[in-house]
């Protein structure tokens, strides 16, 4: 018995097809490698810009904010007053290497009033503060002042209105707050930011244990 041959075309048809069929693989893998390479990509993209957003919130959010902060900056571009030092510095150590708040510091230390001293109190703990400048005490009339040197009570409740519990940076001090003192504060958000009625000059300024807020006026809480 002859074994019968297949037409060569039939075998040339077949060869082409699986030619044909070959190529669609090979093509079906390029581009199924391309779009696996783009999304890859794309993923990386969308992963570096969230990281981006997120560390440039991270440093808004840890930045002093506040018309005077510059003005701070260039005065004081190193040493013991130079936001660089005194954040690292527990807020006890750091308010008195700040000439614009050496008022402030005669007050919570026993200078002002002797029977008034709270560096035992803000040494230990988180704060918020919001610290008046001299300019702000320069505002007080004379009298009030010189009250202050002597009445202890009322010292200590105005110092202790200006201390919140916990640091609050730039984003988290936004709303009301109690103060120490028992009674509450309200900050508000804007350019600038107010304490009250109080201008806040140059906030979220960063110690070890504490964020200051530089403000224009002492606050005085409700009778």
């Amino acid at each position: 018995m002859q074994l019968k041959r297949r037409p060569i075309s039939t075998a040339a048809a077949v060869l082409a097809a699986a030619g044909l069929m070959l190529g669609a693989c090979s093509t079906d893998s390029n581009e199924a490698e391309s779009t696996s390479t783009a999304a890859s990509s794309q993923t990386t993209t969308a992963t570096s810009e969230a990281a981006s957003t997120s560390t440039s919130g991270a440093m808004a959010a840890a930045a002093p904010k506040g018309p005077l902060c510059q003005a701070y900056a260039d005065a004081h571009p190193d040493g013991p007053a130079s936001l660089e030092v005194i954040s690292g510095q527990n807020v006890v150590e750091a308010l008195p290497n700040i000439p614009e708040l050496s008022t402030l510091t005669a007050a919570l230390t026993g200078e002002l009033n002797p029977d008034v001293n709270l560096v035992a109190t803000i040494k230990d703990g988180q704060w918020t503060i919001f610290a008046p400048t001299n300019a702000a005490f320069e505002k007080l009339d004379a009298a009030t002042v010189e009250k202050l040197k002597t009445d202890s009570d009322l010292l200590s409740k105005i110092l202790t209105y200006h201390v919140v519990d916990g640091k609050a940076d730039v984003n988290a001090v936004v709303g009301e707050h109690t103060t120490v003192q028992g009674s509450k504060l309200k900050v508000t958000d804007g350019d600038p930011m107010k304490v009250n009625d109080a201008t806040i000059g140059c906030g979220n300024v960063p110690t070890e244990n504490a964020q200051v807020y530089l403000i224009d006026s002492v606050l005085l809480p409700a009778e």
